[in-house]
């Protein structure tokens, strides 16, 4: 009687033993893609002035096989930041984090923790940016100039050595041969191949350097796109009824110390220095043949600037699509393409010479807007496209529940789930989104600090840079390194507005016009719910802030 009753335990059992081991290879993998800097205007499906170029026919085509979101924001334009955000699934102020100099710590890395309790294998290659060791059953990651790595024979740390500061006595890390993007898709395809666990789901991040500043190339792109014209935007040399007293000054008397450039605008920084540097020219790009054009004057300058700008952007963009392109061709050639849950998107958007901006930080569109699409065939029907308003925020609480989780209270950001498998937003889901930048003036890119609200027709900005000279007399301690340089300054406060239904490319500042006053008043009050909701006030920590928001808010 007991070797029976052992006999039908022990197969007991072995048949639950089994059936986790059926149920976690049913369980979807899920790859996330990410690039730094890869803007929705570089892309064929986004339908830019670039999308003649065809820029990125392999990314184009995983997202026609899927889901294209065209309203995806990102809560705080800046790497960091931005990342904080997506590991977290909280806000800037919640999680912490504010801008380059801070880091999310290993414990509250909540996005791979909730994944790792479901039963999924972690991994992490490429561009980290969060200081503190990664929370990831592998991980592979740049750890030279504060994590942000090196476009060529960059120097990594993964998991088994100790992980320490890079420079450090304590750092160990080992130096890879070649360009950033080739070396970490070597890297994920290794751990594909030889490091997973075939008998689990796996959820692999997989995060590009490219195409981040300064655009070093891979040296096989050199004559992509020579010859071709790259279209170049209208805003670039006439900037209309954008921006504000706050990022023009008085009779644009600040339009040479605000917002980095292509043109000579900036004094401080613009593209053309930078590109045109002999310098810069050796050691970037040894095999361009050109000579600085100091002759050049005007339009005449800013073309050829852009046309150079853009060019080394787009190559390093085509590195980034030609190796998406080998890791999807080995998931093929493994049958695992359509059981993987395929994301991909940028850190954050970038300017690309709108309104004669370089850089991101801005909440203007081109820097806000993140692409994001998505491919699974068992749940997604190709071709299907929404206009339903996502963040950066909601990444962590859609995964965790592609997964077969739910969303932890401690996220702020919302699942969206149901629009993956339906196309249509569910009822009472997010009509807007909140976005604040904190890095006044710094790194030379010189953005004034402000926060808004975006939603599918309008768009309210608000710059607060006034509060600067407070911050400095109140004896703040805090973003010395980001904030407390040679460029700072005071800037004025003012408020921005734009109909994004008849002015999409934000040209005209309606601010001030009477027929929108109930409009923004509405907005206003919506902006002030988003930052009491959103832990994103600024009276109890930051009471010189609040100083300056309560004395302009009426304005």
């Amino acid at each position: 009687m007991f070797q029976k009753l052992a006999i039908v335990i022990l197969t007991g059992l072995s048949l639950t033993a089994f059936s986790y081991k059926v149920n976690a290879q049913k369980k979807p993998n899920i790859l996330y893609i990410m690039s730094d800097d890869h803007t929705s205007q570089a892309f064929g499906i986004y339908g830019s002035r670039l999308a003649v170029l065809n820029p990125t026919p392999t990314l184009d085509k995983i997202a026609n096989e899927g889901i294209i979101f065209n309203n995806c924001f990102v809560t705080n334009s800046i790497c960091t930041p931005s990342r904080a955000t997506i590991i977290s699934g909280q806000y800037s102020q919640t999680n912490g984090v504010l801008d380059l100099e801070g880091d999310v710590e290993t414990k509250n890395q909540y996005l791979p923790q909730e994944i790792k309790k479901l039963g999924y294998q972690t991994a992490l290659v490429g561009k980290w940016h969060l200081g503190n060791r990664p929370d990831f059953d592998y991980y592979n990651v740049f750890m030279e100039h504060g994590q942000q790595g090196s476009y060529f024979d960059p120097s990594m740390t993964q998991t088994g050595m100790k992980y320490a500061k890079y420079g450090t006595k304590e750092y160990e890390g080992k130096t890879y041969k070649g360009h950033s993007s080739d070396v970490i898709t070597d890297i994920t395809l290794d751990w594909l191949k030889n490091k997973r666990d075939p008998k689990k789901p796996f959820f692999l991040m997989h995060q590009f350097k490219a195409p981040h500043d300064d655009f070093e190339f891979a040296p096989r792109y050199k004559d992509y796109l020579k010859d071709t014209h790259i279209p170049e935007p209208a805003s670039l040399y006439n900037n209309g009824n954008n921006g504000s007293i706050a990022t023009r000054g008085a009779h644009d008397s600040l339009i040479h110390d605000i917002g980095s450039s292509v043109s000579k605008r900036n004094r401080i920084r613009h593209m053309g220095m930078r590109m045109w540097s002999k310098t810069y020219i050796k050691n970037n790009n040894p095999d361009l043949d050109i000579d600085s054009p100091k002759w050049l004057e005007g339009n005449d300058y800013i073309h050829e600037t852009y046309q150079e700008y853009l060019k080394r952007y787009l190559r390093c963009v085509k590195g980034v699509d030609d190796n998406v392109a080998r890791i999807i061709d080995y998931l093929k050639k493994e049958g695992l393409y359509d059981n993987t849950i395929i994301v991909y998107t940028g850190d954050q958007g970038f300017m690309l010479g709108e309104h004669d901006y370089i850089d991101k930080r801005w909440m203007y569109e081109e820097s806000m807007r993140m692409p994001f699409f998505v491919r699974y065939p068992k749940m997604i029907k190709p071709g299907t496209r929404t206009n339903a308003i996502i963040n950066n925020a909601d990444f962590a609480p859609t995964l965790i529940d592609l997964a077969g989780g739910k969303t932890p209270k401690k996220m702020q950001g919302h699942s969206f789930e149901k629009i993956l498998k339906t196309g249509k937003e569910p009822k009472g889901w997010q009509q807007s989104t909140y976005y604040r930048y904190w890095m006044h003036m710094a790194h030379a890119h010189a953005n004034p600090a402000h926060f808004g609200i975006r939603t599918k027709e309008y768009k309210l900005i608000f710059f607060y840079g006034k509060y600067w000279v407070d911050v400095k007399k109140s004896g703040a301690d805090w973003n010395k390194k980001s904030w407390g340089n040679k460029f700072t300054m005071d800037t004025p406060v003012a408020w921005e507005f734009y109909d994004l239904s008849v002015d999409p490319k934000e040209m005209n500042n309606a601010y001030n016009d009477p027929k929108y006053k109930e409009i923004i008043w509405d907005l206003k009050n919506q902006l002030l719910a988003k930052r009491k909701e959103l832990n994103e006030e600024d009276g109890d920590k930051y009471p010189h802030i609040q100083k300056v928001i309560d004395e302009h808010w009426n304005d």
